[in-house]
């Protein structure tokens, strides 16, 4: 999804804008301002939706170190600290 969802629900949205204001017709059987107002919500939800997942997808690339720190208890009771590097 991402950012062409996001583009593609922008663009549902606005049809459904011009549908639902601009346009005056009315078929037998349905209403096309109706039928824009639903694309309005449609695409209103797929941004935000859209939004949600490209925010969450970008991660910061890694550089492929990772370091760790942590407490180290010997069997006398003293303590020290570690830190750990790898590639």
């Amino acid at each position: 999804m991402g950012l062409f969802g996001m583009v593609l629900s922008a663009i549902a949205a606005v049809a459904g804008a011009i549908m639902y204001w601009a346009v005056t017709y009315q078929g037998t059987g349905f209403r096309l301002s109706t039928v824009g107002l639903i694309l309005m919500i449609a695409g209103a939800a797929g941004f935000v939706v859209s939004s949600i997942v490209f925010a969450t997808s970008r991660r910061q690339v890694s550089t492929g170190t990772q370091s760790m720190d942590r407490q180290v208890t010997d069997s006398h009771g003293g303590s020290s600290s570690v830190h750990e590097e790898r590639k």
